[in-house]
């Protein structure tokens, strides 16, 4: 079955063969959710140590791909069916990428493809705003904050393959890249 894709379809197309290649095993929702910081902030440390030749470059380099890890790993940990997480990370071409694979059921996966379309229609910064405002004056989840400030704010590139034969069961891989600093020492 072909993925239906939303973003930057070619995002999808990118090969993180040669990227670091991280796993989380199922486990309780508490063990992954305290782990997905731990998670993100690795990858952070990892992927930044080019550039600590500039502290100014490395800061921004481990903020950026920390937080955009983090949003990534926390969606996939929080919205999971039983099963594994794949996370791939790497830096190409003066953009890290970062690629997390795992499962959702199919009420998930519809309505967070309703929220992808209205991203697609929309601005993101206006988007966010919007969501601000709304959770300012309700009681209700502030969901998609993260994912409209990377969007508006990081200027993050993304894109989701939703795939799936059944409505029990649908394999969503994200992928996202973010420009890193122009001076490194790469």
């Amino acid at each position: 079955m072909t993925p239906t894709v939303y973003g930057i379809e070619s995002l999808t197309g990118i090969s993180l063969k040669s990227s670091t290649r991280l796993t989380l095993s199922d486990g309780p929702l508490q063990l992954g959710w305290k782990h997905s910081g731990m998670t993100s902030d690795f990858i952070a440390e990892v992927m930044a140590l080019p550039y600590s030749r500039s502290r100014k470059d490395y800061v921004q380099a481990h903020h950026d791909i920390g937080y955009l890890s983090n949003e990534l790993i926390e969606n996939a940990v929080k919205f999971r069916q039983p099963g594994e997480i794949l996370i791939e990370a790497g830096i190409f071409d003066g953009t890290f990428l970062i690629r997390v694979k795992n499962t959702i059921d199919g009420v998930t996966s519809s309505r967070f493809q309703q929220l992808l379309h209205r991203l697609q229609s929309r601005d993101p910064g206006e988007l966010l705003l919007e969501q601000i405002e709304t959770n300012a004056i309700s009681a209700e989840s502030g969901s998609g904050l993260g994912l409209l400030t990377l969007l508006s704010d990081y200027d993050a590139k993304m894109a989701w393959a939703f795939e799936g034969n059944n409505d029990q069961r649908v394999i969503l891989t994200t992928t996202a890249a973010v420009a890193m600093p122009p001076s490194s020492n790469l």
